[in-house]
């Protein structure tokens, strides 16, 4: 249950005297004094505007009773703009639901709010720096501004902008659209010419108030004009482009029109560095309307999965459809039938400055004509629309003014003011108020609810940038909304800014952030440019492998050994018997007993870890060319690794083995898959290093004696480009994770693609980034110096499709990363480049492999299977799908299908030996 009071305190009414409602409590208010109103029914009071047919014009019925205790009838008249905790959950919940359908996509054309994209995807971070030109219009009613915004940046002193105030005339405000621009331009230029301007190119960001519909930071087409406005030819049209046609008729500065921001975006842009994110603005000026950062996953017009946009509320219009319907007064329905826009913007109408002090006056005249207020005599100017302002109404309700202030007032409008009237006045002025900061409140709260369930935070932490007249002028608006919200929200922790200037310093900077983030993505793309590979690079890299792969079988010099494996068969399916596997690699060792029977394979096995120091210890372990993927065993390469095993296991004396065939991973996983697709010849590992192997014809390995049968060929393709043919695709960033290798210079290709390398590339490129400023701001840590602190898997994580950008963020945010929603943009880019290279540099190597054996067999058509293993390929959400498709761009007549192995280098290494097995006994048969 919620608990409000109607009325803040006034002068007058004491607080001791103010009683907190519940909605069972409704009717429990006391007047001043401590006693209870005689509530009479609401329909006995008359209507706005009661006819007088006799007495004193101006004054009430002659013979109607004129009541003992104003108050009270004054007190009750305002039970109208009492609304309960009940209706305000219901108003919050209402406009949430609102929101939502609007978000995704399922509001009808009459919906009660817009949710319109901004497309300002960034908060200022405190660099932005410049000169800036703001114009703003329909912010503050009748009239346009114009601004010269300097930022001076991070630590830099802040300068106050130069601005001056135009008077829009009425006949501009309902004119022709055209001359409501160049008017706009006019005032532009004679504000400029007072300034050392010159003939130097200006910025410009145009702050247009009304509702919009963009599609673009620089592109907004008016929905409907509000406040008062009604230019024609102007709805439906591209207002940007109407006010650049009016500058160039003009034709007197070079000014270019980098963004269109309603004032709430501006509001809350212009929140001071160094108070937090602030990702909410509020305004409440002649209209009211909200915006605050929606993740742009949740926009469906959007069409975007990552990042975040402003959205503009516009809830001005909630309400429309009915469903304010039993909080509307008679003074509301009023109020609405002599606007100019009937029926529309009913929650605006009754919280917009512009309507405020009108709702005061329909008060004023209703209680003057019952004969409550005034000796029951009115005035022309009470009686004529528009005689009471938010101003006036400010200063009435203020308590520091005084009641000579309030008497003062209403003298001026040509009225009797009794001893009782002040004060029953201020209580007009102050239910007024309340509803309307009450209801604002609801609707924040609203948006506050949004947040906090997009976001999935137990307790939301946000800042609220706050702007507009009503706040300005009527202090305590603020606090009663702020005391209404922390009841609505209660697991929301807001703090409140107020606007600087009205929000012309955030539209300047919408405009500083946009440049901003041009430069940045200048710059971010200069840098990533090198791993955006080209249909002639990779063709040219497949070309290269293909050439090194013909000089590798032949004996001749090239950076693939091509490697006979002794292997010339795939299982046929008719293996069978018991086989004990030994799997070294990477940083575990394994053992694996393998029953392979007519129901299939049956593995048995343990893992052990393998200690530094014995990885990189002594080697007493074909023969063995060169240690890769961190190993570095002394007394191995050069050496004849299965004598090596041979001999280990006679020194252990604890079991007699014979040890049939030595395989490597690769050749493993092409085996593991052979045996349930038949197809399958060609292997390829990529996890924390990379290789492939294939099924070649015999006649062209040259190392083998026979011209009849197949071979299986490890390629050790890690090791390509090591001659430096791929040096045109190396980037600056490889050199340097090459260089602070193991080893230098060695295994170029798997050093571009593989697990062990990639995160390093990418550290590599955000100390980069953030060297130019691009990145955190700037400010370089001591984590992201840290080598290998990036890893590989964090790529896999980052691009994951079902990761929200706020657990891309947390991800960063533990490695020591204090990073804007922009950060994790760009980074989430960079792991994008680096791994799509990668996946397009191993997918043309597999081209060069399908070819080859395409042409090895003069087929036009080549049907192949491929056996993949690795965490890279498996875990990466992208990287299988990008290799398919650059197999299908550079090699189009071949049909390859990839087969994700399963235990390939346990299973595939006992595969090979039942296969040797097999055939060894088909030998002596």
């Amino acid at each position: 249950m919620l608990g409000f009071s109607i009325f803040p305190e006034v002068s007058g009414m004491p607080h001791t005297e103010r009683e907190e409602l519940t909605p069972k409590e409704s009717n429990q208010l006391l007047l001043p004094g401590g006693h209870p109103p005689m509530w009479n029914h609401m329909d006995s009071i008359g209507p706005i505007g009661l006819p007088h047919r006799e007495g004193v014009p101006g004054c009430s019925q002659e013979g109607l009773p004129y009541p003992s205790n104003s108050s009270e009838l004054v007190l009750e008249c305002l039970q109208q703009f009492k609304v309960t905790g009940t209706q305000l959950q219901q108003i919050q919940a209402s406009l949430l639901d609102s929101m939502e359908q609007a978000l995704g996509g399922q509001a009808s054309p009459a919906s009660a709010v817009r949710m319109l994209p901004t497309y300002v995807g960034s908060i200022p971070h405190g660099t932005e720096q410049g000169d800036f030109v703001v114009l703003e219009l329909g912010a503050t009613g009748a009239s346009l501004r114009v601004l010269w915004v300097t930022l001076m940046g991070t630590g830099g002193h802040r300068m106050e902008p130069r601005s001056q105030e135009f008077v829009i005339p009425p006949e501009v405000m309902l004119g022709p659209g055209q001359q409501l621009f160049d008017f706009a331009a006019h005032c532009l230029s004679e504000f400029l010419d007072a300034l050392p301007v010159g003939k130097q190119g200006l910025q410009l960001g145009f702050s247009f108030s009304f509702p919009c519909h963009q599609t673009g930071l620089d592109r907004s087409t008016l929905i409907s004009w509000t406040k008062g406005f009604r230019c024609s030819g102007v709805e439906g049209h591209d207002v940007v482009q109407l006010l650049r046609d009016a500058i160039k008729r003009h034709g007197a500065y070079n000014i270019d029109v980098v963004a269109v921001v309603n004032d709430t975006v501006g509001t809350m842009m212009g929140c001071e560095p160094g108070v937090g994110p602030c990702e909410v603005g509020l305004v409440v000026d002649t209209g009211t309307n909200a915006c605050y950062m929606e993740e742009a996953r949740h926009v469906a017009v959007l069409d975007e999965d990552r990042g975040r946009v402003c959205v503009s509320v516009e809830w001005g219009s909630f309400g429309d459809d009915g469903v304010l319907g039993p909080m509307l007064t008679i003074f509301d329905h009023a109020l609405d039938r002599e606007s100019l826009n009937p029926g529309a913007q009913r929650f605006e109408k009754m919280i917009g400055g512009l309507y405020l002090g009108e709702l005061v006056r329909l008060v004023l005249v209703h209680l003057a004509q019952r004969g409550v207020l005034f000796g029951g005599c009115t005035s022309p100017a009470l009686l004529s629309r528009g005689s009471i302002l938010l101003e006036h109404v400010a200063e009435m309700e203020d308590p520091w003014a005084g009641a000579a202030r309030v008497h003062a007032l209403l003298q001026d409008l040509g009225l009797n003011v009794g001893a009782s009237d002040v004060e029953l006045v201020q209580y007009v002025c102050a239910a007024v108020f309340t509803r309307a900061a009450r209801l604002c409140a609801a609707a924040l709260a609203a948006v506050l609810s949004r947040l906090q369930h997009s976001r999935e935070q137990q307790i939301l932490q946000i800042a609220v940038a706050t702007g507009g007249r009503v706040f300005e002028q009527h202090p305590s608006f603020l606090s009663i909304l702020q005391e209404t919200v922390m009841l609505l929200t209660p697991e929301c922790d807001v703090s409140f800014i107020p606007s600087v200037d009205g929000g012309g310093r955030g539209v300047a900077m919408v405009t500083a952030v946009a440049a901003r983030l041009a430069a940045h993505r200048h710059l971010l793309e200069e840098t990533l440019a090198p791993f955006q590979l080209n249909h002639e690079q990779l063709a040219a890299v497949q070309a290269q492998m293909r050439e090194a792969m013909v000089k590798g079988l032949r004996g001749e010099a090239s950076s693939l050994r091509m490697l006979p494996t002794y292997v010339r068969a795939t299982p046929d399916g008719s293996e069978r018997g018991d086989f004990l596997a030994l799997d070294l690699g990477g940083t575990n060792f394994r053992v694996l007993l393998v029953r392979v029977t007519a129901e299939g394979v049956k593995i048995t096995n343990q893992i052990y870890s393998i200690p530094e120091n014995v990885a990189q210890g002594s080697g007493q372990q074909g023969i063995l060319l060169n240690w890769t993927k961190g190993f570095s065993a002394s007394d191995c390469e050069g050496q004849d690794i299965v004598c090596l095993l041979r001999e280990a296991i006679g020194r252990r004396q604890a079991v007699e083995l014979n040890v049939v065939a030595i395989v490597n991973d690769t050749v493993g996983t092409m085996m593991s898959c052979g045996y349930e697709d038949p197809r399958c010849e060609v292997g390829l590992i990529v996890g924390t290093g990379t290789n492939a192997c294939y099924m070649e014809e015999l006649r062209n390995v040259a190392a083998v004696a026979g011209d009849s049968g197949q071979m299986c060929i490890n390629m050790e393709w890690g090791a390509f480009g090591d001659d430096g043919s791929l040096g045109l695709l190396r980037t600056c960033f490889d050199a340097s994770v090459d260089q602070a290798s193991i080893n230098p210079g060695k295994q170029s290709f798997e050093k571009m693609i593989s697990g062990m390398y990639l995160g390093e590339i990418v550290r590599h490129i955000l100390l980069h980034l953030t060297s130019l400023g691009v990145l955190f701001r700037g400010q370089q840590t001591q984590r992201l110096q840290t080598r290998d602190i990036f890893k590989t898997k964090f790529l896999s994580e980052i691009e994951s499709d079902s990761l929200a950008l706020r657990q891309v963020r947390a991800i960063l945010e533990d490695l020591g990363l204090s990073l804007t929603s922009d950060d994790a943009l760009m980074v989430l880019e960079v792991c994008q480049a680096v791994s799509q290279r990668a996946a397009q540099l191993c997918g043309a190597g597999v081209a060069a492999v399908v070819e080859k054996i395409r042409e090895n067999r003069g087929l036009e058509e080549l049907t192949v299977s491929i056996g993949v293993d690795g965490t890279l390929y498996k875990l990466h959400p992208h990287f299988s799908s990008l290799v398919a498709a650059t197999v299908r761009e550079l090699a189009p007549r071949c049909v390859v299908t990839f087969l994700q192995s399963e235990d390939g280098s346990g299973k595939g290494a006992a595969l090979v030996t039942a296969v040797a097995c097999r055939l060894a006994q088909m030998a002596r048969v």
